[in-house]
């Protein structure tokens, strides 16, 4: 795996794909609990301190609530919201300009100077991403002529829509073989709003997130946004493209149940299911195992007892 490779998953992994406008941190307010989880926390909940007491939620309950940047100025989502239809249409019409592709709006969130518009493409390919919309907070004005994204992210994210779309048949396989691994163990996925409100980084399904650094297929879609499936395959079988080494997918499950630290027998038996699947995309596969919590802030589940032995090497396809 080269250098480039590492660098570009492990902003994915992190979802640090918001440096435009600061990393993501927040001042959230506490989600409300009903007076018996107050009075009878769990295990492990008795053992978080105050951050993760008030930030860390199951899983299972997480659609992107909470979810801010670092250094947030909340005065700039207050402004968007009051000329949301404005908003709207402008990240709209920046996708289609830029990119030829058809969006949908999901969410938005505050950051120093402006907001991120998280989107969903409409149709094929099929990915998440994100735009920034300038504000000027002195003179309340939404800059809707001046949206940006950042340097190669929505590229990025185009990218592993259309591998995906490419290789259709290997993705459902792969979505067959996860959702029997769930039912196997005591594992699962996380909501798909989570992808909606918060990620951004292109194509996603409760379990994983593909990545393709072959940019000869995004310069092929921009010159024919109605490409087909087929037209796509050919035209990667005809162009050098190599999913073993221009690829990779990269595997977040949690535990099911709040009190379950990662299971290091779990991830053994998943890992080595992994390495003898067959009939899936090809690519370098990455395998997280968390435990149930996620933090809302930061919309990430990683933390010191998550279990992650292919963070240096790949299960290679």
């Amino acid at each position: 795996m080269s250098r480039l490779q590492k660098i570009v998953l492990v902003l994915a992994l992190s979802t640090l794909l918001l440096g435009g406008l600061n990393m993501w941190h927040s001042s959230g307010e506490k989600d409300s609990n009903d007076d018996e989880n107050e009075s009878n926390p769990t295990e492990k909940e008795a053992k978080m301190n105050a951050y993760e007491t008030e930030n860390y939620v199951p899983i299972q309950e997480y659609t992107g609530e909470g979810f801010t940047l670092r250094d947030a100025n909340p005065k700039t989502g207050e402004i968007a919201e009051e000329n949301r239809q404005e908003v709207e249409k402008a990240v709209e019409e920046f996708f289609l300009n830029d990119y030829k592709t058809e969006v949908k709006m999901h969410n938005m969130v505050s950051a120093i100077d402006g907001v991120s518009v998280f989107v969903e493409s409409i149709g094929e390919p099929h990915f998440y991403a994100f735009a920034i919309v300038p504000i000027d907070v002195r003179n309340e004005v939404v800059k809707t002529d001046a949206v940006w994204s950042q340097e190669g992210q929505v590229e990025s994210a185009i990218r592993s829509g259309l591998y995906v779309m490419a290789y259709e048949e290997e993705f459902a396989r792969l979505d067959e073989f996860l959702e029997e691994i769930e039912d196997e163990y005591p594992v699962t996925g996380m909501n798909i709003e989570v992808a909606e409100n918060t990620q951004g980084n292109g194509y996603n399904t409760p379990y994983y997130f593909p990545k393709a650094i072959f940019k000869p297929m995004y310069e092929e879609y921009l010159k024919n946004p109605e490409i087909t499936k087929e037209e796509l395959r050919t035209f990667l079988n005809q162009n050098g493209f190599d999913p073993s080494g221009m690829t990779w997918i990269a595997i977040r499950l949690h535990m099911n149940e709040p009190d379950l630290e990662p299971d290091a027998k779990v991830y053994d038996e998943i890992y080595e299911k992994i390495e003898k699947l067959t009939g899936v995309p090809g690519g370098g596969y990455y395998l997280i195992l968390n435990d149930n919590y996620i933090d809302r802030r930061r919309a990430n589940g990683e933390k010191d007892n998550t279990i992650d032995k292919t963070d240096i090497d790949a299960i290679n396809k």
